[in-house]
């Protein structure tokens, strides 16, 4: 079996997708979405087919090795990116080849089923504003009765705001607690924006809460200015969405700069080295929690390495994520988990005409 074609695709505005397909006619299916570079992973997926056609697509590790280390010029997102999808790709030919799901080739599930979080805007406090973010929380729960919920602080933030700022953001977030109740896990995403002495301030005042995490309260390039918030707050701090590879979480891991690690299936290195990160990171005792912003093949992905390695914790998703109109049956959240996938290779009938057409650029 060997690799005689490689496509890609762009329908939706966060979805990128690369299609692999044999001289077997297997075909397989990864992500390759750089937010908010919709076009940086075209060439270099370009690139990398002409090492791949005409090869084994079941030489996984092989190929990946290959591509990380042959270029003179080694990862970066967009190279990360484009491998990742490829990746996924490959996994998905090889379960397919094998007729087994992929996590099955990964060790085998560790779990019957992916809890997972959702996204809910933190309210405003005028009337429409918790009337807006009521309706939300209230249509998560009946759809797909989600005990934990991601927001962001909401609106700009600086290296530092006047007591007005942090108060108010303080009230909102004491709402949703009020809101969900104890039995309800709250997470807050600061996207990088704060000061290492604002975030510990920011993050002291919704102690009292007890949130599941804070993620990104400082940017991630200073691991020393993450650890010193994480030493200064007394519930996890959590990053990993921006890092790549094994290497690029190592001074995380030897500095216990957070309790949580949030690497992208489509970013990482793909399957074979989110799940290489995992492992290393269970040897720190910190847990996995898998960024997912884009689309539904890139949840997929972190799906069967969700399935199979010990420290998982939770799996982000967003509404998009489930389905978007390009898979035959969306995933589907009961309980606030996903089932494992029972089908062959990454688990999903994707609906080739709507997978095949492509959006405008944004």
């Amino acid at each position: 079996m060997n690799i005689v074609r490689i496509d890609q695709f762009f329908p939706r505005p966060r979805v990128r997708l690369v299609k692999v397909t044999t001289d077997t006619g297997l075909v397989g299916w990864g992500e390759t979405t750089l937010e908010g570079k919709p076009k940086s992973t075209t060439a270099a997926v370009e690139e990398l087919a002409g090492y791949l056609i005409g090869k084994d697509p079941l030489r996984i590790e092989h190929h990946w090795q290959h591509i990380y280390r042959s270029a003179f010029f080694r990862g970066g997102p967009i190279l990360m990116s484009a491998l990742s999808g490829i990746d996924q790709a490959l996994w998905d030919i090889a379960g397919k080849h094998v007729g087994v799901p992929v996590y099955q080739l990964l060790g085998g599930a560790a779990r019957d089923r992916v809890r997972v979080y959702a996204h809910w805007g933190i309210p405003n406090l005028t009337d429409e504003g918790k009337a807006a973010a009521k309706e939300r929380l209230e249509w998560l729960q009946r759809t797909g009765g989600y005990t934990a919920f991601k927001s962001g602080p909401g609106g700009k933030w600086r290296g530092h705001e006047p007591p007005a700022v942090i108060d108010e953001f303080v009230e909102r977030a004491y709402l949703m607690r009020e809101w969900v109740g104890p039995n309800v896990e709250l997470a807050f995403d600061f996207h990088g924006k704060m000061t290492p002495a604002f975030a510990i301030e920011v993050c002291n005042e919704l102690k009292g809460m007890r949130p599941m995490f804070v993620e990104e309260p400082v940017p991630q390039e200073n691991v020393d200015a993450l650890k010193l918030v994480s030493d200064h707050v007394s519930y996890p701090i959590a990053t990993g969405e921006r890092l790549l590879t094994r290497w690029g979480f190592r001074d995380i891991f030897e500095k216990h700069a957070v309790a949580y690690i949030q690497p992208d299936t489509s970013h990482v290195g793909g399957i074979t080295e989110l799940k290489k990160v995992a492992n290393m990171a269970e040897v720190y005792y910190i847990h996995l929690m898998p960024h997912c912003a884009i689309g539904p093949v890139a949840l997929a992905a972190a799906l069967h390495v969700d399935a199979v390695v010990p420290n998982f914790l939770i799996q982000e998703q967003i509404d998009q994520s489930l389905g978007a109109g390009l898979l035959r049956e969306d995933w589907q959240v009961r309980d606030g988990h996903i089932d494992l996938p029972t089908r062959p290779g990454l688990g999903f009938e994707i609906d080739e005409k709507e997978a095949e057409q492509n959006c405008v650029y944004q």
